[in-house]
This record gives C-alpha cells, structure tokens and sequence, in this order.
C-alpha cells in the first residue's frame, strides 16, 4: 500500500496528461499530494480537465521539444518524478513502413525520453531522490506485425530504463516501467463498444476483461514511493495476467 499523502513535497512531470491512462496517474500522483505538471499535444481542454494546475504543450515528433519541455517545466523548480507515458502508435501493414514513420516513432516514444531523463535524471541524482516510470506496453512482449515500429520502441525503452538505473540506483534514482495491455481509454472506447471485439479481447485475457486507466495507477503510485526503493530497472504487466500467456480456451485471433 502506499500511504496517504506520501508524495507531499514532490513535483511531477506527467507526459500525454491530457487523456486516458497519462489523466489517471496525474490524478493520482496528485491524490498523494504531488505537485502535478501536465504535457499534452493539442489538446489544452483535456489538460485543464485533468487538473488544475501547469500545462505545457510540446510535439516530441519535433526536433528540441522535448528539450524544450524539460527547460520550461525546470525553469518553475526542481521534478522529483517523471511519469513518460506520452506516445504516438501508427498501425499498418509492416510492408509500407516508412523512414518517417519509423523516425517519428523513435522520436516520440524513445527519444523524448532519453532527453527528458538527461535533463531531469542528474539532478534528482544530485539531489539523492528520483523517480522515473515510463508507460510501456504488452506489446514490448507481444508483439504483432502491425504494430512493429510502436512494439519495436516500447521495448527499448525498457532497455534504455535498465541501462540508466544502474547508473544512478546509489545516488537513490530508480528507473522503471508499467507494460499496460488491453486498456480501454477515451480514444479506444469506440472498438470496445463493439460487442464483438470486446469478446473476443477478453477471452484472450485471463483476468477475462479489458483494464482502465485506473488499473495502472496503483503500481506507478507504489513505483514513485519511497517503500519502492530497493526497486529499479524492473516492468511490471498490468495486463490482467496476459503476457503470462491466452487465457485457457481463447479465442485463436484478436480482431486488430
């Protein structure tokens, strides 16, 4: 359990606060009395609808935004946590992946966050406490073909996460992960209005029903308190059991 109140002081830095599963841990880290700043792309509305509190807007597709963003939010004082969870995912056939395409994923979803962390990780490691939780994906695990360059940028992270823990675990920065699976967010509620889809989703999952948002607040809460110390360079599913393997009598195909 994480205590009450046990983020009081901190300051956070949530990445794509405006919807879903970024929206829920803002909320929560704020809920344990974190000081909660929020990014999102072009959608100011949602931000504000997440909390009250201050908003920057940057494109990590764009070259120096993400630098841009960690200078702005570290001109206000000192981030304690990073939650990365912003991403671009682009499904196709893997055949007409392009040198763009694969380059604004390496930007958005790998690249931003090896800036944020080399702005923001060092002084945290001056200061002797940090956090970073980075949002992966069951897919890191499980991948499919459509999703190849999304998959293929999730899983380095994780790498990337491992590599830098290691370096900064004595100076009492842990770097982490959560691997969400089958989440039902405000931009996917519209396939799993489908009673089809919905089906044949959760009888792949053992926990036999979609996640939400919220499923993923707990383990990030846990991941950022001061009990989780002696964790670092760790992912933690948060996927009903999925990527421990179909649940006993699945259905042989998920409708993508």
């Amino acid at each position: 359990m994480v205590e009450a109140g046990s983020l009081a002081g901190r300051r956070a830095l949530v990445t794509g606060a405006d919807a879903g599963i970024g929206r829920a841990i803002a909320r929560g880290l704020a809920a344990e009395g974190a000081q909660v700043v929020l990014h999102h792309l072009g959608n100011p509305g949602g931000a504000r609808e997440t909390l009250d509190t201050e908003i920057h807007e940057a494109d990590f597709t764009r070259d120096g935004a993400a630098e841009g963003l960690a200078r702005r939010v570290l001109s206000g004082g000192p981030v304690d946590i990073l939650i990365a969870n912003a991403a671009i995912e682009r499904r196709g056939p893997w055949q007409e992946i392009t040198a763009q395409g694969l380059s604004d994923h390496l930007a958005a979803n790998l690249g931003s966050l090896l800036t944020l962390c080399q702005h923001l990780v060092p002084p945290m490691a001056a200061r002797g406490w940090g956090r970073v939780v980075a949002v992966s994906s069951v897919m890191a695990a499980r991948p499919r073909a459509e999703t190849l360059s999304y998959a293929a940028m999730k899983s380095a992270q994780v790498t990337a996460l491992r590599a830098l823990a290691r370096e900064v675990a004595a100076n009492g920065v842990t770097l982490n992960a959560i691997a969400p699976g089958a989440i039902e967010t405000e931009r996917t509620a519209g396939r799993y209005a489908d009673p089809e889809f919905l089906a044949a989703v959760t009888a792949k999952i053992p926990a036999r029903r979609q996640g939400t948002p919220e499923d993923c607040v707990a383990p990030v809460l846990m991941l950022c308190s001061e009990g989780a110390s002696y964790i670092t360079g760790a992912e933690i599913p948060v996927d009903g059991g999925w990527t421990a393997g179909d649940a006993p009598g699945a259905l042989p195909q998920v409708p993508g």
